[in-house]
């Protein structure tokens, strides 16, 4: 292959168990999860010997052991083991069933996807029609919560995904979309009643309505603000409560609309409401928008990753927010957030892209493999393979453009929680 001239090759009777080796054929060509791998097992030897390659490449840098002597400058024929028949080798019957799972998630992941953009489009509907006409959008407002709490929430089976497209004229939408499904994800987990939920899901949705008062200068100033804009900009709390209570907006939902900023510790604006003053719903809000603000800022070079905005939120801001709230945040969107890209413990690159709630520290990931397409790339439920966690989480700017591009990151986060999973997960 191009690029490997400088490689170390070996021939398959040199294989030994610690030698680091690479596959060079695709990756529907080969029963192993990784194409590039350190042995651990005769029988992963057996395998390889088996693949019938002529030669074997391998990194001795990262490899525990030498390679076995060549025979007598490979005149001999290298002894190769009885193999099971490719159509009936476990591993790759294995490989194959988890082809099939995961054509089955990247169909599910369709669905959700085509549900959020319809949800989207509905949402400039909302901002472009909201006070011109008031009573028609509002009920299209709470028919899209329902859908939303159907579609994404009320089976085990579904997948919740919001995606975020790139930052732009219409961040306002998906930052409103981003905060009212994971408020509806937490709402499931809080037990609250149908009815709060829909109130819960409306309030998300319409939380910055009073931005629409605040001058485009501001909103889109990305230098510091100066003391007067800043205190401009904090007033579209109460300029969204008045404009709530002319459209007819419940209160519950107004209380949303003022108090979304306020902070547990009395920290927030714009009354510097402390503790249970804050409105429970307003409280699961407060902590939602606080995270994709993190995450989604707009000026796209402060943003922090999904798992550095949950280790600052718990690490250094916790007094700020409902403790048991920012726990179930914690505990649904996993250690490791969708969106993060990591090192895996076998030096793979990989990009999060969604959680298992059952098992935190082992998300599904989107696995580094450059030889083969992107459109194909390997999906991992970390779950399922206990040789495998992660290492560490990585920033794109630590790594090389064409790794980021081929795990595509989107600059806008996209969450991911699947409860399929952690009930596959069990099995």
């Amino acid at each position: 292959m191009n690029g490997h001239d400088d490689a170390s090759f070996i021939s398959p009777e040199q294989l030994c168990v610690g030698l680091y080796v690479h596959i060079d054929l695709p990756w529907l060509e080969h029963p192993f999860t990784f194409g590039s791998f350190k042995i651990k097992s005769d029988d992963q030897i057996q395998t390889l010997r088996g693949l019938k390659l002529k030669r074997i490449r391998f990194d001795p840098e990262r490899s525990d052991n030498p390679p076995l002597p060549a025979r007598d400058n490979g005149v001999s024929e290298p002894v190769v083991p009885e193999v099971v028949p490719a159509q009936e080798d476990p591993l790759r019957i294995a490989k194959q069933q988890r082809i099939e799972v995961l054509h089955q998630h990247r169909q599910e992941c369709a669905v959700v996807q085509k549900a959020f953009l319809k949800a989207a489009g509905v949402m400039r509907n909302v901002n472009r029609n909201l006070f011109s006409q008031p009573q028609e959008t509002l009920e299209e407002v709470h028919e899209m919560v329902s859908q939303m709490v159907r579609i994404f929430l009320d089976r085990a089976d579904v997948t919740l995904q919001v995606m975020g497209e790139r930052a732009g004229g219409e961040d306002v939408y998906y930052h409103s979309l981003n905060v009212s499904v994971l408020c509806l994800m937490l709402a499931k987990g809080l037990d609250l009643k149908p009815e709060e939920s829909q109130q819960l899901g409306t309030g998300a949705l319409l939380h910055d309505i009073g931005l629409a008062e605040i001058p485009d200068r501001i909103l889109r100033k990305t230098d510091p603000l100066t003391r007067a804009e800043a205190k401009l900009r904090k007033m579209h709390c109460d300029y969204g409560v008045d404009l709530g209570r002319k459209l007819g907006l419940s209160e519950p939902v107004l209380q949303i609309i003022a108090q979304h900023h306020e902070m547990q510790d009395g920290s927030g604006y714009p009354k510097g409401l402390r503790g249970d003053a804050v409105h429970p719903l307003a409280r699961i809000v407060a902590v939602v928008n606080h995270y994709d603000n993190l995450c989604n800022p707009l000026d796209i070079h402060k943003a922090l990753t999904p798992h550095e905005a949950l280790s600052q939120m718990f690490a250094q801001q916790r007094g700020r927010f409902d403790a048991h709230i920012l726990q179930l945040m914690i505990r649904s969107l996993g250690v490791y957030p969708p969106g993060t890209l990591v090192r895996l413990s076998n030096e793979a690159l990989a990009l999060v892209s969604s959680v298992n709630v059952e098992k935190p520290l082992r998300p599904w990931v989107v696995v580094y493999e450059p030889d083969t397409p992107a459109d194909a790339a390997v999906m991992l439920d970390l779950g399922q393979e206990p040789d495998i966690s992660i290492s560490k989480a990585l920033r794109p700017g630590q790594l090389p453009p064409e790794i980021v591009d081929y795990l595509s990151p989107r600059r806008r986060v996209t969450y991911y929680f699947d409860s399929a999973h952690d009930s596959a997960s069990k099995h």
